[in-house]
């Protein structure tokens, strides 16, 4: 595929970044207050960065501005900030990259490789999977033939389609560190995912697969409810010709039922914490215990929590021990 000569020299100078040094980045949706632990994700984020001497950077993934809350991004900064995870550079937005994601968009479509979707919401919802997988899209709009000329891409019936990618056959893999081997099967496990949807916001595989390989980023660290979503952001990755970064899908911080902790649901924050009676140290103790990185009770700041590791063999001991408490029952 032919891509603009601004957009191949972004995706070189990232992969010359991956080259030379190890960058990890957390990237938190402004969309309500951090719970501890979505905080956890941040704090084994810029532990694996650290302990490899990388750059960590913040990025917000803020583009589906119908949901952002006021006060929500100056408050994940100052939770890092209280935590004591710095990271380097400015915050970066992805709402001020949406020329860069539009670009992608439009060498894609150039490419032949989108084709517009007008399923309705009720066709979607008909759209299961067994066992509890992820539904996969069945394909409607692919099947149809395409209007001739623009005309496709306009407003019908009063809205826009959604952009959908035509997934190739074959498996999608990369690196994974702790979870399940992975590899997905592209047609029956992936499908062709939306890039671009119908109200106009750009989707978040393609954002953040163009960000992970324009800035650079060589490890991953987020929750393993979303390693499911890696094959779209992989196979976004093998059409701008790069390989993915490493990824770690750590374990989940569960409540005492046994259900993960959402904001939707309100679950426990820095601010419950701290009314709790926990100060800085007390918090990353607290992170740090239930992972049985160190003993509970615990009290120590996240640099000392990270020469504490390197003490104890560095990346290689916290990714044995994170990968203990992948294959215990979560808690």
């Amino acid at each position: 595929m032919l891509l603009p000569r601004t957009l191949r020299e972004q995706l070189e100078a990232g992969a010359e970044r991956r080259r030379s040094g190890r960058r990890g980045r957390y990237a938190p949706s402004p969309t309500g207050l951090q719970h501890r632990g979505n905080l956890r994700t941040a704090l084994l984020s810029w532990l694996v960065t650290r302990l490899q001497g990388g750059e960590w950077l913040l990025r917000l993934d803020d583009l589906d501005t119908p949901r952002n809350r006021p006060g929500a991004e100056a408050a994940i900064l100052a939770d890092l900030r209280w935590l004591g995870l710095a990271w380097d550079g400015p915050p970066i937005r992805q709402s001020e990259r949406t020329g860069l994601y539009a670009t992608v968009l439009s060498s894609f479509r150039g490419g032949g490789v989108l084709y517009p979707c007008r399923c309705s919401r009720r066709i979607l919802a008909d759209v299961s999977a067994p066992h509890g997988a992820a539904p996969v899209y069945p394909g409607h709009c692919r099947a149809s033939p395409p209007q001739p000329g623009p005309a496709q891409w306009g407003v019908q019936q009063g809205r826009l389609p959604s952009w959908r990618l035509a997934l190739g056959p074959g498996p999608l893999g990369w690196p994974e560190r702790l979870a399940a081997p992975g590899q997905l099967d592209g047609p029956s496990q992936v499908g062709d995912v939306v890039l671009r949807r119908s109200d106009g916001f750009l989707a978040y595989h393609l954002a953040t697969a163009v960000d992970e390989l324009t800035l650079g980023i060589a490890d991953v660290v987020r929750g393993q409810d979303l390693w499911s979503s890696t094959g779209a952001q992989v196979a976004v990755m093998a059409l701008l010709g790069q390989s993915p970064p490493d990824y770690w899908h750590v374990p989940l911080w569960r409540d005492a039922g046994g259900q993960r902790l959402a904001k939707r649901s309100g679950s426990e924050g820095l601010e419950g914490l701290r009314a709790r009676g926990l100060d800085g140290p007390g918090v990353i103790g607290l992170m740090a215990a239930s992972l049985e990185l160190v003993p509970a009770g615990a009290r120590l700041s996240a640099d000392e929590l990270l020469a504490e590791l390197q003490r104890r063999g560095g990346l290689a001991e916290l990714e044995r021990l994170l990968a203990e408490q992948g294959q215990a029952p979560a808690g």
